[in-house]
């Protein structure tokens, strides 16, 4: 094509030297073609050029670089203002819709596969770059809406593929709707009946600045058959994948955050627990297998499990800051099935041990400062003295003073605000102890909450 102008400008030259005067001696022959060239010099893509001139994009494309753009022509514009003049649309807005056309290297169709790549258009919230969805299975479809029809017109600073859609900004729904590993999600997410929350208007909501932890198909087949899971369960399974704000793997660091999934009929969000040694894992069983698909309204990390409600017991196997009291609770005593007690969602059991539960949980560097771990017969009652059961004890419950149920070894903690060395609080164990700090608080499950304290309680009886 490039040849073609060249020669057709240098035909063009030829007739004018045979037709003009000897005074006519200036002949101007180009010897480049740019994206805005090609662009300009084509009626078909003066929607284009308008709205490149309009935005300053025309000279970005005209400069030099190496960019492919995916050039929609007029009637694709004609059919996605939908009356709305070219004019009206918001300068900064139009700006990025155009970036989200053009590609920073120069891709030709034969280097193009199925997946994701990045677009010069930017989310508001974290500045990245957004993510395009390329589709080849069938000729060329980005993001599941415009379709290549013209491939690989090749100018000096790029390369253009023409395209019969204008692409608009990409919502997750967008993502989670073109991208054939998600249909497992898609369908649960936007069919199902009975949810309270419109998960549809959620994941295309232009403000919903939100970071989506979606699972694959795999993940979804090695759930099993998910028929039988009460809709309102499905629906807290879903939030559960859901984080607020866009959370750029690159800013995610080891720790808690919360999803938009609550505890009961409260309004207490779920935690998660995000482990970032060694790739990004969340709640110790979910790993994200592609990171930071970007959408104009938040952020998509793949994941290779669906991260299931959590219990007391996943945070306190998760989190390798309970390692020895994980250990404490299987291995050193064998005879209590501690994990299968703390897992238990429903009430109703015969020993009367029922969720909530509210776990005040040791550090390893609690257990570390004791002189030795007891046996199992003396180890047995002082795990039983870090947990209540029938109560969810949230921080903002505990008050000077208070002193809270039994604990399921039978003697009380008492309440100390505020705690010392700068504690949230401290505690007074059954055996008298003050000085038991609350370094952390209101890590939220599905069945109870956890408390993290830097030292080991000992009850009244083993003091």
């Amino acid at each position: 094509m490039k040849n073609f102008f060249k020669k057709a400008f240098l035909t063009l030259c030829l007739v004018s030297i045979v037709s003009c005067s000897d005074d006519d001696d200036t002949i101007f022959i180009p010897d480049t073609m740019t994206i805005a060239d090609f662009v300009s010099d084509n009626a078909d893509y003066s929607s284009l050029l308008a709205a490149l001139q309009r935005t300053d994009l025309d000279v970005t494309l005209n400069g030099n670089g190496d960019f492919t753009v995916f050039a929609p022509n007029n009637a694709a514009f004609t059919e996605f203002l939908d009356g709305t003049a070219l004019e009206d649309v918001p300068v900064e807005t139009l700006r990025q819709i155009l970036l989200n056309h053009v590609l920073g290297v120069r891709a030709p169709s034969s280097g193009l596969t199925t997946g994701y790549v990045n677009n010069l258009a930017t989310e508001a919230n974290s500045s990245a770059n957004l993510s395009m969805y390329i589709n080849t299975s069938s000729g060329v479809v980005i993001n599941g809406e415009s379709t290549v029809t013209t491939p690989d017109i090749m100018t000096d600073n790029g390369i253009i593929h023409a395209v019969d859609k204008v692409i608009p900004l990409p919502t997750m729904l967008t993502f989670v709707a073109a991208d054939s590993e998600f249909s497992s999600l898609a369908s649960v997410a936007t069919t199902t009946t009975g949810f309270t929350t419109d998960f549809e208007a959620v994941l295309s909501g232009a403000d919903s600045n939100l970071t989506l932890l979606a699972p694959d198909n795999a993940a979804f087949t090695a759930l099993g058959d998910i028929s039988g899971v009460p809709v309102a369960t499905l629906e807290q399974i879903l939030l559960n994948h859901v984080i607020a704000g866009t959370n750029i793997s690159s800013g995610l660091t080891t720790g808690y955050g919360n999803t938009l999934a609550t505890y009961s009929d409260t309004m207490n969000n779920l935690s998660i627990y995000i482990n970032t040694d060694g790739g990004v894992s969340f709640n110790g069983i979910s790993t994200v297998t592609q990171a930071d698909i970007v959408a104009s309204n938040g952020v998509i990390h793949k994941v290779g499990a669906v991260i299931t409600l959590p219990t007391v017991v996943t945070f306190a196997t998760a989190d390798a800051n309970f390692s020895t009291l994980v250990s404490a609770l299987t291995d050193l005593t064998p005879a209590t099935d501690f994990a299968s007690i703390l897992s238990r969602t429903e009430g109703g059991n015969l020993d009367s041990i029922d969720p909530a539960f509210t776990v005040f949980a040791p550090l390893n560097s609690a257990f570390d400062a004791l002189t030795e771990i007891p046996d199992e017969s003396g180890l047995t009652p002082i795990l039983l003295h870090h947990v209540i059961a029938n109560a969810n004890v949230r921080s903002g419950d505990l008050s000077d003073g208070l002193v809270t149920p039994g604990t399921l070894e039978g003697d009380p903690l008492t309440v100390i605000i505020p705690g010392t060395n700068s504690a949230i609080a401290n505690l007074t164990d059954g055996g008298g102890n003050t000085d038991i700090e609350v370094v952390a608080v209101d890590v939220q499950a599905s069945n109870g909450v956890i408390h993290v304290i830097n030292k080991v309680m000992i009850p009244n009886q083993l003091n």
